[in-house]
Parts: structure tokens; sequence; C-alpha cells
């Protein structure tokens, strides 16, 4: 629990300052891009957590948001005469199909601020009541989800995978009814901008071609300055976003996370992975694994998150095409082409990342070979995916029949002769062991938050209001590759009665 920070004494300066330096770009659009909306006033708000290191990153004052003050704007029951509360609106495709308004139905931007290091970074409230986009729910958010949230978007950034962070959670004393009753909360989350695939859509199926040239001027000044200096800038925007969304996804794969739900309203043009709903990274590797309850058909499992990235970014393109050129064959010639980059740019960071992974600090023509009979193998022996690339990195002075990777293997002896190929390959690098070791270690993290501890934790706080198991899975994530004795246990993974098959979004 935050309750151990305690507000400083403020000076009268201190008190007359805002508690957030708010400067909300995004508010001075046209009205038709948000709907200003005020939260809905919580009966009992309770600090669960703050991140004091992201407010600090981002300029603010830790002990003031902890404090009454602050804890009032964190629940949405009071905010500074500063901040702008908006409902953003967006469109977007939700497994394939198309919803022409969507929008923050439970969530509110109340701001944005300029970090530490002159980033524009929102601010925005989760849980925080209804909007005029609420399609009839109740814009609340239930304990567990904001849990979940909190701990995987810090595990991200801790792995350095581009990631909105979470500033804090609280509780506010009512419930929320989904299946049952639950303790409700609030959290709050940091992004780089949440300008969606889905913002543009909702302007372009409405034929707002303004709106759409708005919103892009407005996201290549705030995320792709470098853009507006190209000989045509909202090309240059398109292949930005399709270059970021590459490395992204890639990242993705590299550490086993699944999002769960890639609908156009969930892909943040910025490159950060936003919306964490029924996500999760696995446990033993399987390409067509699937958590999420609601995806029934596979469409987002683990394997075809690529695909799905270039099938999101194509709804994209459709969108700027009038930008592109006047004339809208050529516009859609030139978005094909910026499409095809995805492929370059997704493999350039997916093949490094596993070069790295298996410790191959050079390139060799058959290095994709040996690597995908490594995840051919994997699947079918049903081996760990975190552990199998840790256990790499910590046998490489092992005896060949020794170590502790190919006891992730039902069959050893098969990974046996896949080792020998994979020691072979080293061997035509010696003399950098030491370097090989440091890299394998800095790109196979030993902790990830397992879904069974994610579990274990939101039942905790739920049904016991114990947030000590919370606490400390943040802490050990907070250090993914870093051994940790004392805590080795939460790298271990699931028996079979803890392994968790489905996960839930968080609505």
């Amino acid at each position: 629990m935050a309750g151990h920070i305690s507000p400083a004494a403020l000076s009268t300066e201190e008190k007359d300052a805002p508690l957030a330096p708010f400067d909300n770009s995004y508010a001075r659009l046209p009205e038709r891009f948000f709907a200003r909306t005020d939260a809905s006033p919580v009966s009992a708000p309770k600090l669960i957590r703050l991140n004091d290191a992201l407010a600090r990153e981002l300029g603010l004052d830790a002990a003031r948001l902890a404090g009454p003050e602050g804890v009032a704007m964190l629940a949405g029951n009071a905010f500074p005469p500063n901040a702008d509360p908006i409902a953003m609106a967006y469109a977007g495709h939700q497994f394939g199909n198309f919803v022409p308004q969507l929008g923050d139905g439970r969530a509110l931007l109340i701001g944005e601020v300029i970090d530490r290091r002159r980033r524009r970074r929102d601010i925005q409230l989760k849980g925080s009541g209804p909007t005029r986009f609420s399609r009839n729910g109740d814009g609340r958010a239930a304990l567990g989800p904001v849990l979940r949230e909190y701990v995987v978007s810090e595990a991200m950034a801790a792995l350095g995978i581009p990631t909105t962070r979470t500033l804090a959670a609280v509780l506010t004393g009512d419930p929320v009814y989904r299946e049952t009753r639950l303790p409700g909360a609030v959290l709050t989350r940091v992004a780089a901008s949440h300008i969606r695939i889905g913002t543009f859509q909702y302007f372009a199926v409405r034929g707002d071609l303004e709106a759409v040239r708005l919103l892009a001027d407005h996201a290549i000044e705030r995320h792709y300055p470098a853009a507006r200096g190209a000989d045509h800038p909202y090309l240059a925007f398109l292949e930005a976003v399709i270059a970021a969304q590459a490395a992204l996804v890639a990242r993705w794969m590299l550490v086993g996370f699944i999002h769960g739900v890639m609908n156009t309203d969930n892909m943040a043009i910025s490159g950060e992975t936003i919306d964490y709903g029924p996500c999760a990274f696995m446990d033993q590797y399987d390409p067509a694994a699937v958590f999420s309850s609601i995806d029934r058909q596979g469409r987002y499992a683990y394997a075809n998150q690529p695909g799905i990235a270039v099938w999101n970014l194509a709804r994209l393109a459709e969108t700027l095409v009038p930008l592109l050129d006047a004339d809208q064959d050529k516009g859609v010639e030139l978005a094909e082409a910026a499409l095809r980059t995805f492929q370059r740019h997704y493999e350039a960071t997916f093949h490094s990342g596993l070069r790295r992974k298996l410790g191959l600090l050079t390139e060799e023509a058959d290095d994709l070979k040996l690597i995908s009979d490594l995840f051919e193998l994997m699947a079918k022996q049903q081996a760990d995916f975190t552990l199998t690339f840790r256990a790499l990195g910590d046998d490489l002075d092992a005896v060949p029949g020794e170590g502790t990777a190919r006891a992730q293997f039902a069959w050893p002896p098969l990974f046996d002769e896949w080792a020998r190929r994979w020691r072979e390959r080293l061997s035509r690098e010696a003399g950098r062991d030491e370097e090989r070791r440091q890299v394998m270690r800095s790109n196979n993290p030993k902790y990830i938050p397992r879904n069974h501890r994610i579990e274990a934790l939101i039942q905790a706080a739920v049904e016991r209001a114990d947030f000590r198991p919370f606490e400390e899975l943040l802490t050990v994530l907070a250090r993914p590759f870093d051994e940790q004795p004392e805590m080795a246990h939460y790298a271990e993974p699931p028996k079979e009665h803890e392994r968790v098959l489905q996960t839930f979004c968080g609505t």
C-alpha cells in the first residue's frame, strides 16, 4: 500500500503551485474531437499505490499526489483549475467488424504535462465514470483489471518495451457489478498520447477530411516532427507509424507477450503498447496461444500479431489516402508501398533480437534456420518460452548433455542435438564469451508477469484487501533481468493446477 508516503510540509509557494502543470494541446483542437466531461465522484477514495519514480519523471510532487488533494484528483473527485477533462472520440475495427463510434467510455484525459525530458505526456483516468461515449456502460473499473494493467504496463516498461505507464491506482469505496459485486478502482494512465488508428477512422468514415488533416498535423507535431520537413509530410508520417508499430510488435514477440485485443481502437500511433485488457505472457511456447476469453476464433493469437498489425496499419493508410495525393489511385499506390515496408522493419527488430537472445553476435546465413528449429522443438516439447532462453545464457559454460535448458524439454535428447548445432555456431565467434554472456543476460528476462501470479495477487486484493502480493510482484518485475535469488520462485512456471487458460477484458 502507498500509505507509507506522508506529504511533506509545503511552503506557501508550493501550496499555490498547480498540482500538475497541465498544458492541454489536444483540448485545443475543435470540439468534435472530444466531449468535455466531468468525472463522477466516488464515495471513499483511498490510494492503493503511487508510482513515485514515474511522478518524479513527470515533474510532479509525489508527496502532494499522495495527499488529500492529489488523491482527490486521481479518483476524479476534484480537478485542479488547469485541468481540462475530455473523453476522446474514436471509432475502430473490433475483431474485424467496424464500429463507427466508440470513444472513451470509461476514461478521461485530464491533461498533458511536459516531463523532465521535455516530452509531452497525457495523464488519463480509467474507471472515472460514464461519458458521452459510454454506450450504456457504467464507466467504472473493477479492482482486478486495474491491478493487472498496473503490473503488466510497468513490467513492460522495465523490459524496455514502449508502453503506456501507470501513475497510480485508487480504490473508490464503491462497488461495481460485473458477474459479481466487486470493489471499484480508478487507474491513472500516462501515455505519449491516446491518439489511435481508430481516431483517424472516426473522422474518415464521416468524410471529415479537414479533421483528418488536423489530426495528422497534430500527431506529426507531437510524435514525428521530422516528417514536417519531408517532401511528402503525410507519407513520411505514415511510414514512421508503420516503422514504430513494426518494431513494437517485434518486441512483443521477443518476450512472448500476447496483447489479446489488437483492435484498431487499441493501437496507438505513437508506437506504445496501450489498452492492457485480456493480455498475457506465454508460459509454454505455443504459436497459436490465445488467452483472451473474447477471442474465440484466435484472431489475435501470438503468431498472428505481426499480420494483424499490418491489417490495422492498412486501415490507417486508408484514412490518409486523400492527404497522400489528390489523385486517389496515386494515393493508394503510395500507401501500399509504405505498407510493404512493414516486413522489413519487423524483421530487422525481430531477427536481431532473436540473435541477441541466442548470443549470436554476428550474422550468418543459416541463423534463421537454427532459430526456427528451436521454436519448432519448443512447441513440440512444451518448453517454457522465458525459461528456455534464460537457461541458454546460463548454460554457456555447461558440458554438452548437461545444463538447465534441456530440463525445459519433455525429451531432452532432442534438445541436445539442437544444442550441439548452437554451440558449433557459437564456436565461430571465439573469444567473445563475456560479451555474449552480457548480451544474453540483458535480452532474456528471468521474471515476467506470469498469469498465475497476477491472478493470485488479484484474488488477495479483492477477497482479503491484501495488497502485499501486488507490491512484491511489482518489486520483482522492476528488475526482470537480475537474478534476485530471494525471489527466484517468481520465475517458476505454474503448476498444472495453477495454469490460467483465459484472461478477461476489464470492461
